[in-house]
């Protein structure tokens, strides 16, 4: 099942499930139904990551035309997911949608071009999986800082337990972010 969030584009997929003794089964990417539900991104590379409890990476982006779709799931553990829309002229410009994404609920998020994305590790473990529709290109990555004010995102990890990267702790704030994308 596709359900729409309150950011025009961000998607969230929860997959028909088949348990039974011998454990489970589902379809974890299926294209026409991505397409039926309007999304045309094309991906090209599978990434994964594994960190421990604390861990925030966030908020990332990459500035058009290396914008990046992105549709992403937990393997192992759980996360609070979140998007930033980056999009000027967008109703929802500035606003976030954040979402518990676990191995246990299997919740997929499907994150357009012209969004910012980061998660916190609510786990001891997670084991993070996503799919992207661009190459990474260093040259175009960019970031907001996780804690912006003006952004105001609950995350469930108190700062002081948050383990952040020395490059994500700088990230300049939203109002300061370079942003190249249109609605």
């Amino acid at each position: 099942m596709i359900k729409e969030t309150p950011l025009p584009g961000v998607l969230i997929i929860e997959p028909k499930v088949f348990e039974d003794s011998r454990g489970y089964f589902f379809e974890s990417f299926n294209q026409k139904e991505l397409l039926n539900a309007g999304v045309e991104a094309t991906f090209i590379q599978d990434n994964q990551s594994l960190s421990q409890y604390g861990v925030l990476r966030g908020l990332h982006y990459q500035l058009a035309p290396y914008s990046q779709s992105k549709l992403v799931r937990v393997l192992q553990g759980s996360v609070w997911d979140v998007a930033v829309d980056l999009r000027k002229n967008s109703p929802t410009f500035g606003q976030h949608f954040g979402i518990e994404l676990s191995a246990e609920n299997k919740i997929q998020l499907f994150i357009p071009q012209g969004f910012a994305h980061g998660f916190a590790v609510t786990s001891q473990v997670a084991v993070f999986f996503y799919k992207v529709d661009r190459f990474y290109h260093p040259e175009a990555e960019r970031g907001i800082h996780f804690n912006d004010p003006d952004l105001a995102i609950p995350w469930p990890i108190k700062e002081s337990e948050s383990i952040i990267s020395a490059k994500d702790q700088v990230l300049p704030r939203f109002k300061d972010a370079n942003i190249n994308f249109i609605y």
